[in-house]
Formats: C-alpha cells, structure tokens, sequence
C-alpha cells in the first residue's frame, strides 16, 4: 500500500555519522572551508545540510526525496532528522559547532536513555499533533533496533518506511531515492512493525545520468 490517499506524510530521516572523517574535517581547528566557516558563525548550518555533507549520496538522497514527498498537515514541519541527544529535529534547524561535537560524541543506542529518551519524548509529540491517518516515514535503516526499537513502541502501524529498502545497502538507497524525485516517482511504503526486514540484495542500479 502506498501512501498515496492517506491524510499528510511526515517523514523522519535517520542521521548521518558525526564522527566519521568527515564530521572530524568540518570541527578540525582552523577548517576554513565554506561550509566549516558557517557552522561556527551564528547562525549555524541548517541539520539537514550538514548532514548531507557529512553522509554523503545517502544522506543527499534522503533529504531530496523527503522534500519532494512530504505532505504535512499544516502547523506541521514534513521533514524531521533523528539526532544522537537531542530528538527528532526539523530538517532546517540550524546547528552549530558546539553541538555537532556534542552528536559525535553520542552514542545511537536504543538501550542508551541520552538517545532514546528524547526520541520517545519527539515521536510522542508528533504522533499527538497529527492525525491518526497521517503517516510517519522513517527513511533509514530498519533491520537494526536503533531507530524501531524506540519508535515503534510509540508510533505503531503509522510507522513505514519503503519496501525498496529491504536488501538494500545505503549508497544504494541514496541512488534510489535521488532518481525517484528525478523521475517524480515515489515508493511504495509498508507498516516497520511486522515487516520483513531483511532480505537479499535487489539487482544494483543503472548509474545515474
């Protein structure tokens, strides 16, 4: 079943590393690229953003699809990033780098309550300001309890995420989803609670134009 019909789409992206390379060249002292420039100014780099650089195709892909699908009701953001302390954040919030030094010094654990504990508290918010007929789209991995572990509980049936997923690796799904907006062409999305999760990998994609 698609999400096509349904009243409002949110979705919930899962987040990139901020400890990776990456992460570590943006806080290195005396990084004065663009990007590393901004993070320590004021008014911070948007979540999204940052995290896209710091992830890469993956994240790219995620951030791109979630705007080009998302339908919130109205009061509502449509696009929400899971952090390692601090919930789930509009995709446009800014962060700094006092805070991204924070993140990468979290640990995504579902049995780690510095992490779960502000998750529950945002998915528990948003479920109690949609709808019952509004979906949650958690585009990330689910064959590992980090992300489902914690929202499930909270989120139910109302929590999907693509079927495509199922077998993929994260460049794959990154490539995916980016030729999905290209093509304006959405997945089809299924219930996390009682899905499969696991399964072998789908044929690699075409390279993209």
């Amino acid at each position: 079943m698609t999400g096509r019909g349904r009243r409002g789409r949110v979705f919930l992206l899962s987040p990139a590393s901020c400890s990776g390379k990456r992460a570590q060249l943006v806080m290195r002292d005396g990084a004065s690229f663009e990007l590393a420039r901004r993070l320590r100014e004021n008014g911070g780099v948007p979540i999204g953003e940052l995290f896209a650089f710091l992830s890469g195709l993956y994240f790219r892909g995620k951030l791109a699809y979630a705007g080009a699908f998302a339908q919130p009701p109205a009061g509502v953001e449509g696009v929400f990033v899971i952090t390692p302390d601090d919930g789930l954040r509009p995709a446009d919030e800014p962060v700094g780098l006092p805070r991204l030094r924070r993140f990468a010094a979290g640990d995504i654990d579902a049995a780690n309550p510095r992490y779960s504990a502000p998750l529950r508290r945002d998915a528990e918010r948003l479920a109690a300001a949609l709808s019952p007929d509004c979906e949650l789209v958690l585009l990330g991995s689910v064959a590992t309890g980090k992300y489902v572990d914690v929202l499930v509980p909270v989120l139910g049936d109302r929590l999907r995420f693509p079927s495509a997923f199922v077998g993929r690796g994260d460049m794959s799904r990154g490539g995916l989803m980016l030729r999905c907006v290209r093509d304006a062409q959405e997945l089809e999305y299924v219930p996390v609670a009682g899905a499969i999760r696991h399964g072998g990998r789908p044929p690699r994609l075409a390279p993209l134009a």
